[in-house]
């Protein structure tokens, strides 16, 4: 079996990987270790000794990782009397990809990601026990995401690993806009292609506007009637918006499965698409990594999820296991599109491995995830605050005073024409009248609770007249999320 044979040769594995990278010079991790004094035979005894987390706890504490500004060339590396800069190109895989992505962009400029067909297979062996575990080898499968090479890289591993046909695609944004980038419709259109050679036909992209997804609630509610089990895939905000529409039709979905990529599981938002009769679980993952987790089917938290640890490996630096600390991860497979070794994924979670009865774990994914939210600092109005923190206020301070749901409130920061900063709070004009100077100090009194920085913060915006409310949705990404805090850099037009 292939999952065992990974779960079996992981401490093999890496120490394949620390080899390939003592052999370049110019390696980022080689330096690191050099730095750290960690010979090839040194990292050796250390794995068979500590094994694999154990060995690359010991590296992060001697300075052997990556941040994720490191990672990404935004910083350079400083370690003692070692400095260098980063090209996160030169870590990318070697072989030549078979299908190319890029990052969603969400922390910075966004990264062409080389796919090869050697990593969808093994995504495709952990996607074929997902579905197994979950009893879906008859569900209807549908996406609701745009076309492009993350898309055909998930529906090539959904393909390959569950065996299901795709029965629906959705786009929130449309397949034939003039706007699009031509690599986004051709990606589309040769899958299509390829899979009518194959005999499984892919559907073409159905445009569907993440403001109105009307059709894929009567789509589910056709599918429910016929017997089947619908299953999508989607953002975790794009659920939100579908359990929201289905709810002010009266349409009951109980029954219809959601795997929430690309965002935070929270409990406000679960508990949202809940109402809709709606189950969903969380599914982590990144470009650069590839599937990271999937998510329990007994969680202790919405966000409960298993580490996919034959393909990598995760640690944190010292502290309270209940605490969420930084993540750390290595790739153990040599098909991954990059090669990490201890690298930051700027996100924080608590990390354990636990006995949860549920067959993920049975078939050897014993680590589990929960509490997944960045730890990078966002900065807006000239003040810095935790991403967790403004989570907190949008998705639960805010709809409990005022109503709506947690994906009705963004706060989102430009500047206007003279350069001077804008801070605005966008409330959905669906919630009905809502009073701004009452909406602004709620904000306010929420986010600068205590007697810390927060406060200062606080207070600091008060005085600026920060946010400013405005009646208007919330602003998607291109790729249809809705971040909690939407950052434009370029100037805004005078209104």
């Amino acid at each position: 079996m292939a999952l065992r044979h990974r779960l079996e040769t992981r401490e093999a594995a890496l120490l394949a990987s620390a080899r390939h990278i003592y052999t370049q010079p110019g390696n980022p991790y080689r330096a690191l270790l050099e730095s750290a004094g960690c010979e090839l035979g040194d990292l050796e005894r250390l794995v068979a000794r500590d094994g694999v987390e154990g060995a690359l706890e010991t590296l992060l504490r001697q300075g052997v990782y990556l941040t994720v500004d490191e990672f990404k060339g935004r910083r350079p590396v400083v370690r003692g009397s070692t400095t260098f800069r980063v090209d996160p190109a030169s870590l990318q895989n070697p072989t030549q990809g078979n299908v190319r992505a890029l990052t969603s962009g969400s922390r910075g400029p966004r990264t062409s990601v080389a796919i090869d067909l050697h990593a969808i297979r093994d995504w495709a062996v952990n996607v074929h026990f997902e579905f197994e575990a979950r009893g879906a080898h008859a569900w209807a499968v549908a996406r609701w995401t745009i076309p492009g090479g993350e898309a055909v890289a998930g529906i090539l591993s959904f393909y390959t690993g569950s065996g299901l046909p795709l029965a629906r695609w959705f786009s929130p944004v449309d397949p034939s806009s003039p706007d699009l980038h031509p690599r986004y419709r051709w990606s589309a259109r040769l899958l299509r292609w390829g899979s009518r050679l194959g005999g499984v036909p892919v559907p073409q992209p159905q445009y569907v506007p993440l403001e109105d997804p009307g059709p894929i609630v009567r789509w589910l509610a056709e599918t429910l009637r016929r017997g089947a089990t619908p299953f999508l895939i989607m953002y975790v905000s794009s659920a939100v918006r579908l359990a929201r529409a289905a709810l002010a039709a009266g349409v009951d979905l109980k029954g219809t499965h959601v795997v929430g990529t690309g965002e935070p599981v929270t409990a406000s938002r679960r508990a949202t698409v809940r109402r809709a009769g709606i189950e969903i679980t969380a599914r982590y993952a990144s470009m650069e990594i590839g599937p990271i987790a999937s998510g329990c089917l007994t969680p202790t938290a919405p966000d409960d999820v298993h580490v996919f640890h034959d393909l990598l490996a995760l640690v944190q630096p010292p502290g309270d296991e209940s605490s969420a600390r930084p993540l750390f991860v290595s790739t153990l497979r040599p098909s991954a599109p990059f090669t990490m070794f201890n690298v930051s994924l700027g996100d924080q979670a608590a990390l354990a491995k636990r006995p949860c009865g549920c067959l993920l774990g049975e078939v050897g994914w014993r680590t589990h995830l929960q509490g997944i939210r960045s730890f990078e600092k966002l900065t807006a109005g000239g003040m810095s605050f935790l991403d967790t923190d403004i989570i907190r206020v949008l998705e639960d301070v805010l709809p409990a005073r005022f109503g709506g749901a947690p994906t009705d409130y963004q706060l989102v920061e430009d500047e206007e024409a003279d350069g001077r900063p804008r801070l605005r709070l966008f409330i959905h004009p669906a919630l009905g009248p809502v009073d701004p100077q009452e909406a602004s100090a709620a904000f306010l009194d929420a986010i600068g609770a205590g007697v810390g920085p927060e406060r200062v913060m606080g207070l600091a915006w008060r005085g600026a007249g920060l946010p400013r409310v405005e009646r208007r949705p919330p602003l998607a990404t291109g790729s249809g999320k809705i971040l909690h805090l939407h950052v434009s850099r370029r100037p805004a037009a005078t209104p």
